[in-house]
């Protein structure tokens, strides 16, 4: 949402999001789709290689994309297996707006 008031203002938006779906029902301008875990959309701390290929990404759909409804998901392997990774990067319990749409989901 915010990203969509910062487009009615006249300036350009990307998300970079491990929810691009998510993104797109919300209407996000311009999206960028990474399989990475929770809270490193551009990466592992230190992996300058892959940060750097997310911004570039990004900066081209940015660059590109000259009205809203782009969405680019990138084939970007996170280096450690997916459990191992999901498992030391997701908070015990899901966060309120996950928990809602579980719910949702789950009809409860």
């Amino acid at each position: 949402m915010l990203a969509r008031r910062i487009e009615a203002e006249g300036i350009p938006t990307v998300v970079v999001t491990m929810m691009p779906s998510v993104a797109e029902q919300l209407r996000t301008p311009r999206i960028v789709g990474v399989e990475f875990p929770f809270g490193h959309p551009f990466g592992m701390p230190a992996g300058r290689a892959v940060q750097r290929r997310v911004l570039e990404a990004a900066l081209v759909v940015l660059a590109g994309a000259s009205r809203a409804g782009t969405r680019v998901d990138l084939d970007i392997e996170w280096p450690q297996p997916r459990g191992e990774a999901y498992k030391a990067w997701q908070p015990s319990e899901p966060s309120p707006i996950v928990a809602a749409m579980l719910g949702q989901r789950d009809g409860t």
